[in-house]
């Protein structure tokens, strides 16, 4: 059935009226690193950058990447970049378009279980719900935003595939594909899809139950009968389909170079914890994220770390969740699978809408770098609501419950509208965000170490320093509290406590084991340690060579620990250690050769050296790296000058500014680093 101008301008409407707040929000969490820090969004980086980076802009062969292959989200992040830079309101428009989009396509699918007054009902409460404000007002939720566009025309284009008399209609099935493919560029889960389109086959579009196929295949396999027309129909249409899906899993196996990325206890607990822990917690989640949309009364934007704690006994009360939580589901699927008519069909459909996407998400078959995330919940979602109106739609049939289940209906759609609208607000800055979060959980160490961050980025230390020390209370191993309380006694100068703190953290870090991977069991912005604690003790000139000790341990921790080496340099150029400082910035620029800094400090070191005309050669590469690097023109400058290259002086005409006594003031101007953020 088609959506009429009526229906679409009802959705998109409600969508306005839940998210127009959204558009005051700026970029907070996880938008940093893939708004703010990514230079793939910035139009002198390459467009192939994209295709060869992760999401957050890390290249795809590096170990610390999340190995989140999303290039075409990123590109749309490129766009708004060249429309407004980093201002986020294009940012927070644009998601706020791809949902009323998301909620116009998925009435169209309703629409084919759906009779038109349930399926609005259902696109109604899509639209509304608070779980998505996550996916919504956060901007990096558009991986999901994007990939569920595409994820659901895949399944309206699979849907025409049937033609008359039984017939496949292949133009649908290659768009298909390609749709896909799209899908899984926004987001990985956009290929589960597939699964969705293959169950749709079997069971809707051939009309088979559980039993019908079993009886087939007794009467095949005992030679009774041929295998049916539409049978083979079937195993056609399905095998392209499961053949296009493994080529797109073997080509993302081979982005990511058939490796995972590394996730620590701290991030998800239960995937580090021995059998019987981890199994049951694991499943005890499905009940939470299930609890989360049918009760988004408390959300938080991080459930990582201690926020629920771990199921270690099958006497634990929790596990009464899990069972019944399966039985529930197990109920659904054997009503749905079992029986004929539309009934089943619809509940068999909103059961794998539910399921089927969130499979990547679930920890059940390989873990994910998070114990619970809302985020994950927008496309799941639309099986909860099909649930919804299809169960609404049975109790409104009936006169006794009519005028009750309208009531019902009214009281969640606006309540929940009320909610999304609140919720909104939390995302408005860092602080508010993580503020909320600790109302609902107060067991995360990193909730206050991120109410923290957001204090200590107003340089209000003092205040940042009873979070920090809070978090080292609810999470006493965690190296990164430890270390953020360091940094934030440096910033109040009370260096002996700093180091006191620093010293807590490096205790914390795992001890090498002879032969064994040291990366694989830490986080790498955890060994930033070694770095903070070399900057603070490197400020007393007798403990130079101590500094420079625990920079060579963090470099042969990881020897591709980029930031060792450039504070490796600017200390070895300290000790009057040139060539020493040079071949630890050409080791750093081994790694990254796109850092103007890196060229720049490494023309410091020449100018030391006496080596002018490398000195001039490697600020042109600064330059050209970055054309607005201010140091770097001045100082090449000056160096022509003293060469007697005067003609190239014209070059600092390009710069307006007040440059009267800025020239011995940035002559060695060196770009030293400041202490590391854990997370």
């Amino acid at each position: 059935m088609a959506v009429s101008l009526r229906e679409i301008t009802l959705i998109v409407g409600v969508v306005i009226t839940c998210y127009w707040n959204s558009l005051f929000c700026g970029f907070v969490f996880d938008d940093v690193s893939a708004i703010l820090d990514n230079k793939d969004l910035h139009p002198s980086t390459p467009l192939k950058n994209l295709f060869h980076n992760d999401f957050w802009g890390t290249p795809m062969s590096e170990e610390r990447s999340h190995k989140s292959y999303r290039p075409l989200t990123v590109l749309t992040f490129r766009l708004n970049y060249l429309y407004s830079e980093l201002k986020p309101v294009s940012y927070h428009l644009l998601n706020l378009i791809f949902h009323a989009v998301v909620s116009v396509v998925f009435l169209k699918v309703c629409k084919l279980f759906l009779d038109s007054r349930s399926s609005i009902i259902a696109s109604l409460m899509f639209a509304v719900h608070p779980i998505h404000t996550e996916a919504v007002t956060g901007v990096v939720g558009r991986a999901e935003l994007l990939s569920s566009i595409f994820f659901l025309t895949a399944f309206l284009s699979y849907t025409k595939s049937k033609g008359p008399n039984n017939t496949i209609v292949w133009t649908p099935i290659l768009l298909t594909v390609i749709l896909v493919a799209i899908a899984t560029l926004c987001k990985e889960q956009g290929v589960t899809v597939v699964g969705i389109c293959c169950v749709y086959e079997v069971f809707i579009a051939q009309g088979y139950t559980l039993p019908l196929l079993y009886t087939t295949a007794v009467q095949i396999l005992r030679g009774k009968g041929s295998i049916p027309f539409s049978l083979l129909q079937i195993l056609l249409k399905l095998i392209v389909l499961m053949f296009s899906t493994l080529l797109l899993v073997v080509i993302r196996v081979q982005v990511i170079q058939s490796q995972l990325p590394v996730f620590t206890r701290f991030d998800n607990p239960a995937a580090v914890s021995p059998t019987p822990t981890r199994q049951l917690t694991f499943n005890y989640l499905l009940p939470v994220n299930a609890w989360l949309l049918f009760n988004p009364s408390e959300l938080c934007c991080d459930w990582t770390m201690g926020t629920i704690p771990l199921i270690e006994s099958f006497l634990d009360i929790r596990n009464l969740a899990t069972f019944i939580f399966f039985c529930f589901l197990g109920s659904l699927l054997v009503f749905s699978v079992r029986y004929p008519g539309n009934s089943s069909k619809t509940v068999l459909m909103a059961l794998c809408l539910m399921a089927l996407p969130f499979i990547p998400a679930s920890n059940l078959f390989f873990p994910v770098g998070f114990v619970v995330a809302e985020r994950v919940l927008y496309v799941p979602s639309m099986g909860f609501c099909i649930l919804v109106a299809h169960g609404w739609r049975k109790l409104s049939k009936r006169n006794v419950l009519k005028k009750l289940s309208w009531v019902c209906l009214s009281i969640v759609v606006i309540t929940h509208a009320l909610k999304t609208l609140h919720r909104n607000w939390d995302w408005e800055s860092e602080y508010t965000l993580f503020m909320s979060a600790l109302k609902v959980n107060k067991n995360n160490a990193k909730l206050w170490n991120n109410v923290g961050h957001a204090l200590e980025n107003e340089k209000n230390f003092e205040r940042a320093l009873k979070y920090f020390l809070q978090a080292t209370h609810v999470q006493p191993d965690d190296i990164g509290a430890h270390m953020n309380v360091g940094r934030t006694y440096k910033n109040l100068n009370r260096t002996k406590e700093a180091e006191e703190s620093y010293m807590i953290a490096k205790s914390l870090m795992p001890q090498i084991i002879p032969g064994k991977k040291y990366a694989a069991r830490i986080a790498p912005n955890h060994l930033n340690v070694y770095i903070n604690l070399a900057n603070l003790i490197r400020a007393n000139e007798s403990r130079l060579e101590e500094a420079d000790q625990l920079y060579r341990q963090a470099i042969s921790m990881r020897p591709d620990f980029k930031q060792a080496y450039i504070s490796r340099g600017e200390l070895l150029l300290k000790m009057n250690k040139p060539l020493k400082a040079k071949d630890s910035y050409l080791r750093a620029l081994d790694l990254d050769r796109s850092n103007a800094d890196l060229w720049y400090n490494l023309a410091i070191v020449n100018i030391e050296l006496k080596e002018s005309t490398e000195a001039l050669r490697n600020f042109d590469r600064a330059l050209k790296m970055n054309p607005n690097h201010k140091l770097a023109l001045f100082n090449s400058a000056l160096l022509m000058q003293e060469s007697g290259m005067l003609a190239l002086l014209k070059c600092i005409s390009t710069f307006k500014c007040d440059a009267d006594n800025s020239y011995v003031f940035v002559k060695m101007g060196f770009l030293g680093s400041n202490d590391v953020l854990p997370h």
